[in-house]
């Protein structure tokens, strides 16, 4: 059975929670100030392999899969069965459309006939120009109900040539989506196949070192085994990502340096750092100045005399020289140099800082990694 608890005592509680806080001491946090650290590094990235010729098949009729006649890893020519779709219904929709077709054929004989025998009449003064227009109109009706009973006739024979699933190209299937007795569905993926001959790899680049990507005096993959392989061509989408904010790279490989590899593989990009265009190096915080929470990186950011809390976008770890900052954070700003010390009760910035605590006036990005070394906590009272 739970405890009530009145709202006089919930007032009472948050009383003394508050002059609890009010009566606490500032506690003095090292600070540091955001800049440049050194020269900018190599852009290092994670990427994936991806096939440049790569195809779903999906179904285009409805009806169970009565034979799935490949598996994953099997290759197969241009035009070899891959599915087999019951076509029972198509068949009957095809016979149907094979009998419509034979009754607008005698439909229209009777009309010409009609038609004839009408002109003559006509010619002989036995009936009136109107009827003469009747038969002709007919005889044009059923012409063309003639069309469109054949034009239903070949629709039908495609759809049942649809139960019929083919390979495109020669591949290697990927994956198998379905198996036999499974009900396929206009549009349902069964089989997903790829050219082995022809891989690219493909990285999502931040919009903020797009620059530096697009800059780059160098652009190398490397392979799962080690292997060190220079892009054949280089594709830049247009477009931005309006979610992650990224732009996506695709570097198609030669031929002759995929061997063993696969879609899907992850690999990495390096853009080496032109010297002849240089670029602005990115932010670099010490380890200790990023808080993590799940999914969100974040640092504590002065503001007037307090700490304000603000998602950051961290980028390549640079080990002990810190971590950097692509996006969230700006240059001349000042952030906690401690993030767990920052986010206590009574945190305050202290401008000067710690021995050791900073590099050269106090900025962050110096050539080795500060390491905030902790303010003690002032007496209790």
């Amino acid at each position: 059975m739970g405890i009530k608890i009145g709202p006089v005592a919930v007032a009472l509680q948050l009383m003394l929670v508050g002059a609890a806080s009010a009566d606490a001491a500032p506690l003095p946090v090292v600070t540091l100030e955001a800049r440049a650290g050194g020269e900018a590094a190599d852009l290092v990235l994670d990427g994936s392999l991806q096939a440049v010729r790569q195809a779903t098949l999906a179904a285009q009729v409805a009806g169970n899969v009565q034979r799935l006649a490949v598996q994953a890893g099997d290759r197969v020519r241009a035009g070899q069965l891959v599915a087999v779709i019951d076509e029972r219904d198509a068949q009957a929709a095809l016979a149907r459309s094979q009998a419509a077709v034979a009754e607008a054929e005698a439909l229209l004989r009777n009309a010409e006939l009609h038609a004839q025998r009408t002109r003559e009449l006509r010619a002989q003064g036995f009936v009136s120009q109107a009827a003469l227009d009747v038969a002709e109109t007919s005889a044009h009706a059923a012409r063309a109900a003639v069309q469109q009973a054949r034009a239903a006739r070949t629709q039908a024979a495609l759809v049942r040539g649809h139960a019929t699933v083919t390979a495109p190209f020669a591949a290697v299937v990927l994956a198998t989506h379905v198996e036999a007795g499974d009900l396929a569905a206009p549009g349902r993926a069964l089989v997903t196949v790829y050219a082995p001959g022809a891989l690219r790899a493909v990285v999502d680049v931040p919009a903020s070192r797009a620059a530096q990507a697009r800059q780059a005096r160098q652009v190398q993959v490397l392979l799962p085994d080690g292997r060190v392989i220079e892009p054949g061509a280089r594709t830049l989408l247009p477009g931005t990502d309006p979610v992650s904010q990224t732009v996506q790279w695709r570097l198609d490989l030669p031929a002759s340096a995929i061997t063993g590899s696969t879609p899907g593989q992850a690999v990495q990009v390096r853009y080496v750092s032109s010297a002849a265009a240089p670029v602005a190096a990115p932010i670099v915080v010490p380890p200790a100045a990023l808080l993590h929470r799940g999914e969100l990186t974040a640092v504590y950011v002065v503001q007037g005399e307090r700490f304000v809390l603000r998602a950051v976008r961290a980028g390549v770890d640079r080990g002990r020289a810190g971590v950097e900052i692509w996006a969230g954070l700006a240059h001349g700003e000042r952030i906690a140099a401690d993030a767990v010390r920052a986010g206590l009760a009574g945190a305050v910035p202290s401008v000067a800082a710690a021995p050791g605590a900073m590099g050269a006036a106090g900025t962050v990005g110096a050539a080795s990694a500060p390491t905030a070394t902790a303010t003690p906590a002032p007496p209790t009272r």
